[in-house]
């Protein structure tokens, strides 16, 4: 018989990390969940209730801006598969607080890739990249030859997590990757963004608690995947 797979995800309890969960316990995966204690302390009504009995779903204290954490998860659970799904990931946030989001989002994925490294260095890395780090549009469509020109500190902490997953691929022969993701959405996306904002005003209107919806850029335009898809790609 095989050797059960073992895999890391962080930002397991987003969109993304719920869906990814899903995906490879169906696939006969152990899988840990990277979390910080305060958002243990949340989990009641969290994406990933419904996986709290499953036998080979696990959460394990963890914090991308501690680097001895994520050493310590990686040295007890030896995994093979490592995602990196966490982040600060809502762009108006990050001008709001450009420091923490370098430091989760740009920092982390280098103190995830130093865990790897030190401690399991044939564990596969992916790291979930973003359309944000095209930012300014120089070309469409954006292929990976399109050059970055990040227009946010979520954006500029994406390329830079991107950069340092090519730097450690190739100067240490790690298998490390990045997929730069575009926009995708589900009924578990975050009331912040804009398609959940939609939804959601238009049903707060239809309940005569609101009475018009108020969106930025009208003249913005992205492509727009499912999360399940995405998640495919992503293993």
């Amino acid at each position: 018989m095989s050797e059960r797979k073992v895999a890391i995800i962080t930002g397991v309890t987003g969109q993304d990390g719920s869906y990814l969960s899903e995906l490879l316990l169906e696939k006969g995966y152990e899988v840990h969940g990277l979390v910080r204690r305060t958002s243990q302390q949340n989990l009641g009504r969290s994406l990933i209730n419904h996986l709290m009995d499953h036998e080979r779903f696990h959460l394990i204290n963890g914090d991308l801006t501690d680097q001895s954490s994520i050493d310590n998860a990686v040295q007890e659970i030896q995994p093979h598969e490592f995602y990196n799904l966490g982040a600060q990931s809502f762009v108006p946030e990050s001008w709001r607080s450009p420091t923490m989001t370098a430091d989760v989002t740009g920092l982390g994925t280098l103190r995830c890739l130093e865990a790897i490294k030190r401690v399991k260095p044939d564990c596969r890395f992916y790291q979930a990249g973003s359309s944000e780090q095209f930012g300014e549009v120089r070309e469409i469509p954006q292929t990976e030859m399109t050059p970055f020109y990040p227009r946010s500190p979520y954006g500029v902490a994406k390329v830079f997590a991107y950069e340092i997953t090519r730097n450690y691929r190739e100067s240490y022969g790690l298998f490390a990757c990045t997929g730069i993701l575009f926009n995708h959405e589900s009924p578990r996306r975050g009331l912040e963004f804009v398609t959940r904002k939609v939804t959601m005003t238009v049903a707060r209107i239809g309940h005569g608690l609101d009475e018009c919806l108020w969106i930025g850029n009208v003249l913005a335009k992205r492509d727009w995947g499912y999360a399940g898809d995405y998640v495919e790609m992503q293993w």
